[in-house]
């Protein structure tokens, strides 16, 4: 099995039956079945979505790493070269995400509402971006952001993009995820998430406040590991409880991993928490 995509919408990762051990019988044409390495070379592997929802018990043990391949409408397409979590092969990047006004592509197509928005990380890392209007609170939640703030609504994404840029001089666009790890367990800074919205004269009504259900008292230890009970997942960081401590994972650090169904071994750094 490996590790090759996840969702941070409807919180999940993606397992490919491709390759590694253990891997599962797959039904052949006349209805036997047959080794899920011994399908044909040019057929996508299966692709199993695992749900973490809070409670939720893992137990997988990471082996190599490397290119997670495509997962296509017909399942996985592995590749064996060593790059991770893709290689340049499969490595993409999405236009729209560098463009600050001058359209990048051959044709604009952003020709819908989009929204100008603030985004709140505890305990007080602030940020600007932009989403199509109906993706707002979705592309928050994605981000794991604690509190959001719709500043406008423009007519398409170059006028939200160039408003963007103006606001960047001030405010970052990104913020990254070390610095939302070491905020998981703090509330946010009230005063300073009003004191910015106030420059900007934010209704109360666009401003959006967000819980994951973490309950944490700590700070989690940064670890790639798969085993423990969900605690939660807030943007693409998976909180486990695993022997006494909690961890944090970033969901994009298990992309492209091999994994055996069974609990890791592996010795870990103990939380905080553990000593309580």
């Amino acid at each position: 099995m490996q590790f090759v995509g996840y969702d941070t919408d409807e919180p999940g990762f993606l397992l490919s039956d491709a390759g590694g051990s253990g891997a599962p019988s797959v039904a052949d044409g006349d209805g036997s079945s047959m080794h899920a390495d011994a399908r044909p070379a040019d057929a996508p592997a299966p692709v199993e979505f695992v749900s973490l929802e809070p409670g939720t018990e893992l137990a997988y043990t990471l082996g190599e790493r490397h290119c997670a391949g495509t997962v296509v409408e017909g399942g996985h397409v592995p590749c064996p070269e060593p790059t991770a979590p893709h290689c340049p092969q499969h490595a993409s990047t999405w236009v729209c995400a560098k463009c600050t006004g001058t359209c990048l592509k051959d044709e604009m197509d952003c020709v819908e509402p989009h929204a100008i928005y603030l985004a709140a990380f505890a305990p007080d890392a602030f940020k600007v971006g932009v989403t199509k209007e109906w993706r707002l609170e979705t592309r928050l939640r994605e981000q794991g952001a604690d509190r959001g703030a719709l500043l406008a609504v423009v007519p398409d994404g170059r006028i939200a993009r160039e408003r963007e840029a103006e606001i960047a001089e001030q405010i970052p666009d990104r913020i990254r995820v070390p610095t939302k790890r070491a905020g998981l367990h703090r509330d946010v800074d009230d005063a300073a998430w009003d004191a910015l919205l106030d420059e900007f004269d934010v209704d109360a009504d666009d401003r959006v406040r967000f819980s994951y259900g973490l309950d944490l008292r700590d700070r989690p230890v940064a670890e790639t590991i798969a085993t423990g009970t969900v605690r939660g997942v807030q943007g693409r960081l998976l909180v486990l409880d695993h022997a006494g401590s909690t961890y944090a994972v970033d969901l994009r650090d298990l992309v492209g991993y091999e994994a055996a169904p069974e609990a890791t071994s592996r010795d870990l750094q103990a939380s905080l928490g553990a000593w309580g």
